[in-house]
């Protein structure tokens, strides 16, 4: 027995895969994920993957949580521990009072274990051997026997897990049988030689309600379709590369003609990120609506294309699913560090739209929305996914549309309009927004040429290098920028129940840990308002929020605080008041890891007030 009594918790824990990449452990543990939702419990999961195919370790965290925190959380109640490599790291990682489940067939020194957790030895390998002869079905089918002994473990419904498989397999009835079978052959192993259930185990709740579980890659790709994108170019890299492929899945189901069942869209792979972002590029300046799915690398060179779209003003979106960095960094591991890099692409004076939405539900919105922003203000959008939202599940609203909702082209002159002798410059700015009009090639004959610079040039695209011109495009460049405060996403402000000095801000895959880091916060007497970003350029209301406190944390997934330094930067706050909380190891950040450091910072702030002494 365990010195520390074994932790007893229904519905609320986590438990850990560790595994080795290439085993095939993947589809039998996002089926354990999914298995638990049917139950109508909450989950989030996160796949923590090598950026090699297969030898490295890989691990697959499922966050159980009727409370509906999404966010990850911080240490493992449930260890399943597949991987010899790693072992010592993951049995250290076990909260005291956890559990360890392992493959016993082969003895393991007791100094491996550890005194306060609970040990739980299966023989998967023994039963996969005596079952199976086939060296590949050994492999596969030892995952779904680990999954058939935690079913007992943890009291899950066998038969919720038989209809996801017969779901899987659907018409294979030969694979489907199968696995039903080494199901049964884990889950009645461990009911004959194990106590079941354990502490930690599932109970059917009704939790889960109308929301959806999905990824946000491909609810980004979705946006794409529903926002009008007919153009999708793009240059593998992880982890947008699966933005570009469920962009060609939606588009095989939505996007072909129903009469002639021919393609109303293009896809196509560029030689590279440069080559990408220029097919986009061109492909806006000809009226179409365009994007590429791309990572901090593909950003770093694509930035003289980003900086002749910001300058010549052509529509482009860039769905940018953010890795560690700098160089290739960690392309497996999430962060969010390119927002300094993606603000001011390109050299010169320049300045982009940058869209953090904080779910799948969000990406689908604002990705649908960015083709209406690229428009109507003729520049790059930059949609700011990270890897931890565009490549895990996630629990979250349904998407939306409204059928009646109009696509903005923003300002085009048409030929009717040339016509009537309307005073047509590329480069002027008649209603005072720094907004010009511009013309689709072809649109007249003989008026409204349609030429576009990537140089200096007056109001009417005639080239110059006067200086007084040149500011003159640059002043209404930033006009335009201007403008672009009231077009993005406005920030959400959400206030503590008692009156606070602190405030906190926050943005995009922050968000899940960051509100359930506000509960344990307030449990330990600390209370703080809070502010998510939505996007950049900064709404008013940003500026308004830092001026009613004495301290603003900052809390980012970067080491050098990126969007504080556009904070200050931006707003001309003294960065003393702007308290940094960074997280970029590459793992998600946690809510424990927030209220930590936060609560630290509160803590040291109490300063006992010298009491007066009576003489």
């Amino acid at each position: 027995m365990p010195v520390q009594s074994p932790i007893s918790s229904v519905n609320d824990f986590v438990v850990r895969f560790a595994n080795v990449n290439g085993s095939g452990s993947a589809s039998a543990n996002e089926l354990f994920a999914r298995s638990i939702l049917r139950h109508g419990v909450p989950v989030g999961p996160r796949n923590i993957f090598p950026s090699n195919i297969q030898g490295l370790p890989t691990w697959y965290e499922v966050r159980v949580t009727e409370d509906g925190h999404l966010g990850a959380r911080g240490g493992v109640d449930l260890m399943v521990a597949m991987n010899p490599q790693t072992w010592d790291k993951d049995v250290a990682s076990i909260e005291p009072g956890g559990y360890l489940f392992y493959d016993s067939t082969k003895p393991i020194p007791t100094s491996k274990f550890r005194a306060d957790i609970t040990v739980i030895g299966v023989p998967l390998t023994a039963i996969t051997n005596s079952t199976y002869t086939d060296p590949r079905q050994r492999q596969l089918f030892k995952n779904i026997i680990y999954l058939g002994a935690l079913c007992a473990l943890i009291d899950m419904d066998p038969k919720i897990i038989e209809q996801l498989i017969a779901e899987q397999y659907k018409g294979k009835e030969k694979l489907l049988s199968s696995n039903v079978h080494a199901l049964h052959l884990g889950r009645d192993w461990a009911l004959q030689n194990l106590k079941c259930p354990i502490g930690v185990r599932i109970k059917k709740a009704d939790k889960v309600g109308d929301r959806i579980f999905i990824e946000g890659n491909s609810a980004a790709a979705l946006g794409a379709v529903y926002g009008g994108a007919t153009v999708c170019a793009w240059y593998p890299i992880t982890p947008s590369s699966s933005l570009a492929d469920a962009f060609t899945s939606h588009c095989k189901k939505l996007r072909h003609d129903p009469e002639t069942g021919k393609a109303k869209y293009a896809i196509v792979q560029g030689e590279d990120e440069l080559a990408s972002i220029g097919i986009v590029i061109g492909a806006s300046w000809n009226g179409a609506r365009a994007f590429t799915a791309t990572s901090g690398p593909g950003i770093s060179l694509m930035t003289e294309f980003i900086g002749l779209s910001y300058f010549a003003e052509i529509p482009a979106v860039i769905m940018n699913v953010q890795r560690a960095g700098p160089s290739t960094g960690m392309p497996t591991r999430t962060q969010q560090c390119d927002i300094i890099a993606c603000a001011y692409a390109s050299h010169g004076d320049t300045k982009h739209v940058l869209l953090f939405p904080e779910d799948p539900a969000e990406a689908f919105e604002f990705a649908a929305q960015s083709f209406d922003l690229a428009e109507r203000l003729q520049t790059t959008i930059f949609l700011m996914l990270d890897l931890d939202i565009g490549m895990n599940h996630r629990l979250c609203h349904p998407l939306r549309w409204d059928d009646a909702r109009q696509y903005d082209r923003g300002k085009v002159m048409t030929a009717e309009m040339l016509d009537d002798g309307r005073d047509f410059g590329r480069y002027l700015d008649v209603d005072g927004d720094g907004i010009p009009f511009r013309t689709y090639p072809g649109t007249h004959p003989t008026k409204g040429s349609f030429f576009t610079r990537g140089t200096s040039r007056d109001r009417y695209a005639r080239y110059s290098e006067e200086g007084a011109v040149y500011a003159d495009n640059m002043q209404r460049l930033l006009r335009k920028f201007e403008t672009a405060q009231d077009m993005v996403p406005r920030p959400l402000q959400a206030n503590a129940q008692k009156p606070t000095k602190y405030g906190v801000i926050y943005y995009g895959s922050t968000s899940p840990a960051m509100d359930e880091a506000i509960g344990l916060l307030e449990a330990r007497g600390h209370h703080l308002d809070r502010l998510r970003i939505r996007a950049f350029p900064f709404h008013s209301s940003v500026a308004s929020f830092l001026a009613e406190y004495d301290f603003v944390y900052v809390v980012e997934q970067n080491r050098d605080a990126q969007l504080r330094s556009l904070i200050v930067n931006e707003n001309g706050i003294d960065p003393v008041r702007l308290v940094p909380i960074l997280h970029f190891d590459g793992t998600p950040i946690t809510a424990r890891f927030i209220a930590g450091a936060i609560g630290d910072h509160q803590d040291q702030l109490k300063v006992t007030p010298l009491r007066k002494v009576k003489s």
